[in-house]
């Protein structure tokens, strides 16, 4: 028996697009035409719409369906064994971004209301880009520091954290006195501006011991989003990041004994 290209996007739940479209792809033919050249589906071309229907289910692309197709036997169970991998790994992934919403909606809940004035005046240029959040949090992975610093975040009156932005301004204008000075990164006053940095993480949020905060200042050198976080942009230099950077790994190699670096 033969279906027209409606009767199978009927009976398939696809639209005549796709079924043109994959025709055109070689990746479903039908098997005959009619007299006027209209496209005529047999029981056997239904049978391969449902597999690419299944495999399109899965996520795959219509290229690796078509590979499976042309070849079952060969390559149909490793391309399976491969998209529950890559399933379970989306999974995991997706599973992190909502945790990230939940402890996101508990600062939301439970953090200090400010108006967009007092905003301003306490936070001044520094902003808090959450894809920078969102990227770190999947880069990093789930820890009880970060849960900490969350948490400790979102209990901070207005009062702390105009005290803690003041103390990171006070940081920020000696930062940049040294750096504008010519200071080398790895000389003792660039060591301990980022030692008192440190502590300050620590005094804030979580205690943040040195190899983390090689870590940050990392994300500082790489990530323009995460460097703003420190010094707002009107205020950066070029190549401060990276002094900055070497900084914290300075500081970080002297006050640890070797078998901490290593």
């Amino acid at each position: 028996m033969s279906y027209t290209v409606r009767q199978v996007a009927q009976f398939a739940g696809v639209t005549v697009r796709t079924l043109h479209h994959y025709d055109r792809s070689g990746l479903l033919t039908p098997s005959d035409r009619s007299r006027a050249g209209y496209r005529l589906y047999d029981d056997a071309d239904l049978a391969r719409l449902q597999q690419i229907l299944f495999y399109r289910a899965l996520g795959f692309p219509l290229e690796r369906i078509a590979a499976i197709l042309d070849d079952p036997q060969g390559t149909a169970l490793d391309q399976l064994r491969a998209r529950r991998r890559e399933l379970r790994e989306e999974i995991a992934r997706l599973e992190r971004l909502a945790g990230l919403a939940e402890r996101a909606i508990e600062i939301q809940r439970t953090g200090v209301p400010m108006t967009p004035q007092e905003r301003r005046e306490v936070f001044g240029e520094i902003t808090f880009d959450l894809s920078y959040a969102t990227e770190a949090d999947l880069r990093h992975g789930e820890s009880a520091a970060r849960h900490e610093a969350m948490a400790r975040a979102a209990a901070h009156s207005k009062e702390d954290w105009r005290r803690l932005m003041a103390e990171a301004a006070d940081w920020r204008v000696r930062l940049l006195a040294v750096f504008d000075a010519g200071e080398p990164a790895d000389g003792e006053r660039a060591a301990d501006l980022a030692e008192e940095h440190r502590q300050h993480i620590g005094r804030w949020f979580t205690p943040c011991p040195y190899d983390m905060h090689r870590r940050i200042a990392d994300d500082f050198r790489a990530d323009p989003r995460a460097f703003a976080l420190v010094v707002p942009p009107s205020q950066q230099r070029p190549g401060l990041a990276a002094y900055l950077r070497d900084a914290v790994h300075a500081n970080a190699d002297r006050r640890t004994v070797p078998e901490e670096r290593a």
